[in-house]
């Protein structure tokens, strides 16, 4: 009895389901499953329907409705950790943490004021180039060519670590 009923609400239930969807904001198959769902619940508790087709149609247009009403109010979230995508994500997190741990050591085992200098450069409070000469003690002038002497300091020391990760793949 069910496989008959099944076979004979398939092409209506298809057609139904495609012509609903675009106004419910669902899939067309979203809708057909939902109703095949609602049918089984409907034989177990009450055996098949009197006017299957009649029934049909009425069932596709409520879960197209729950659809619509569902859609209308579901809102993303904003300011969740998942929305923000890897950002957020442990592992990201862990490498981003390790990254600016192995810069760190890295600027404290340059040589000279480097140490100093590329640390007033990283500093959260984005110091002006005025402002690191006058902590650092040296003139305005001199701050540029130190700077590309220090980070060149910094690239030799961190490339056999970058040159390591990589080649792990």
């Amino acid at each position: 009895m069910t496989d008959d009923l099944v076979a004979t609400l398939r092409p209506l239930l298809i057609a139904e389901a495609s012509a609903e969807a675009p106004a419910s904001g669902a899939e067309p198959g979203d809708l057909e499953q939902a109703v095949w769902l609602r049918l089984l619940e409907h034989l177990d508790s009450d055996g098949p329907p009197l006017d299957p087709p009649g029934w049909l149609r009425r069932a596709v247009r409520s879960e197209a409705r729950r659809s619509r009403r569902t859609t209308s109010r579901e809102r993303p979230y904003e300011n969740e950790p998942a929305a923000d995508g890897d950002h957020h994500d442990p592992e990201h997190l862990a490498l981003a943490a390790a990254r600016r741990r192995a810069l760190r050591d890295a600027v404290r085992r340059l040589p000279g004021r480097c140490p100093s200098l590329v640390e007033a450069l990283l500093s959260p409070e984005d110091l002006t180039y005025r402002e690191i000469a006058g902590e650092l003690g040296i003139s305005q002038g001199s701050l540029g060519p130190e700077r590309s002497r220090c980070l060149g300091c910094l690239r030799r020391l961190l490339a056999p670590e970058v040159a390591a990760r990589s080649s792990r793949g």
